[in-house]
């Protein structure tokens, strides 16, 4: 016997030449187990996933491919969607410039396209209003709030608290104090001022103010819960390093607390951009938008001239163009802004 097969190398070469001359290993199949494992991760995908995806289709899709649908007929909602007259384009025509008959024109401008456009500039004007005082408003009472003084809790959910509150539960409340002969008269009368003529939200000039004011009261405990809690992400020992090296308070929220939750006042923009494009349920509590549409927006028109008018298919075509003026805002702010934020989250997972 020689030293190699003493060490067992040759019994291994001869094992192995053996394996050979029997022919490959047959394929182990996919075993009872996998399968169920299989079965149990799509039945968990379906339990989950699926109602939230009916819901999903049955709310949000359906409606948007039905009133894509009405808005090509000149339709009163009442009579057989059969018997509607198809005018294609003629709905989007009118809203955008008064239509395409040139006898008809000047009267559609009137009557359709300038409220459009007044209602739209409602909601841009919601927006730029919404950067230029709710934000830092916001941002202000978070960045104080978020220092430590007895009460806190307290002072925190009564700011928060509006936000909770049912949108026609606020809005009632609110009819009730600018009332002509309310609460919000009386305290004019007992400073020595006089209140608007026509009613606070009834004026050409007051009416439009008086309703961004109680949509900032309704609304910005969100950004100021949004904002806190960024804060409380931030290292102390940040903001502690700073006040040793001899930084105040203003500077450190300025260059250390700001810039760090600025994703967050990002994602707030955001949710305020869609919010104020699709604002409906205030401003419909508060007299729909005005008698002269004083405060209407784009959704409070829609619902006036598509049931109150009775011409559903003009009301859709309105109901789409509000689609489409959400979706390009979302998309464009995510490309632009949100992006930088996106990649980074990209980074860290990887």
């Amino acid at each position: 016997m020689t030293a190699l097969e003493t060490s067992g190398v040759g019994q291994g070469s001869a094992v192995d030449a053996n394996a050979s001359a029997a022919g490959p290993r047959p394929v182990t199949p996919v075993t009872n187990h996998k399968r169920r494992d299989n079965i149990r991760k799509w039945g968990e995908i379906t339990l989950f996933v699926g109602p939230a995806l009916v819901l999903f289709l049955t709310f949000v899709v359906y409606p948007v491919i039905s009133a894509a649908r009405y808005s090509f007929y000149k339709w009163n909602g009442v009579s057989q969607f059969s018997d509607a007259e198809f005018i294609g384009f003629e709905n989007y025509a009118r809203a955008l410039f008064g239509g395409t008959d040139p006898d008809l024109k000047q009267a559609f401008t009137t009557q359709y396209s300038q409220p459009f456009w007044e209602a739209l500039g409602h909601n841009f004007a919601i927006i730029g209003l919404s950067m230029a005082v709710q934000l830092p408003l916001a941002l202000l009472i978070a960045l104080t709030l978020n220092r430590k003084f007895p009460g806190r809790p307290s002072v925190r959910v009564i700011m928060f608290a509006p936000y909770v509150l049912s949108e026609v539960i606020a809005g009632v409340m609110w009819l009730i104090i600018f009332d002509p002969n309310g609460i919000a008269t009386d305290f004019m009368h007992s400073i020595g001022l006089n209140p608007p003529a026509g009613g606070w939200l009834e004026d050409q000039t007051w009416a439009f103010w008086v309703v961004f004011f109680i949509i900032t009261w309704k609304y910005i405990g969100l950004a100021i819960i949004l904002f806190l809690a960024g804060l409380s992400g931030v290292p102390e020992d940040l903001q502690e390093a700073a006040s040793i090296d001899g930084a105040s308070w203003w500077q450190v929220q300025w260059r250390i607390n700001i810039p760090l939750i600025g994703p967050t006042i990002r994602i707030w923009a955001f949710l305020s951009l869609i919010g104020s494009i699709q604002l409906f349920d205030m401003v419909w509590v508060l007299n729909q938008g005005g008698t002269t549409g004083q405060y209407s927006t784009i959704a409070t028109y829609m619902m006036q001239i598509g049931f109150f008018r009775s011409d559903w298919g003009y009301g859709s075509a309105i109901a789409v163009i509000m689609f489409f003026i959400s979706f390009a805002v979302a998309v464009a702010y995510m490309l632009v802004v949100l992006r930088n934020d996106n990649t980074d989250r990209i980074r860290k997972a990887r």
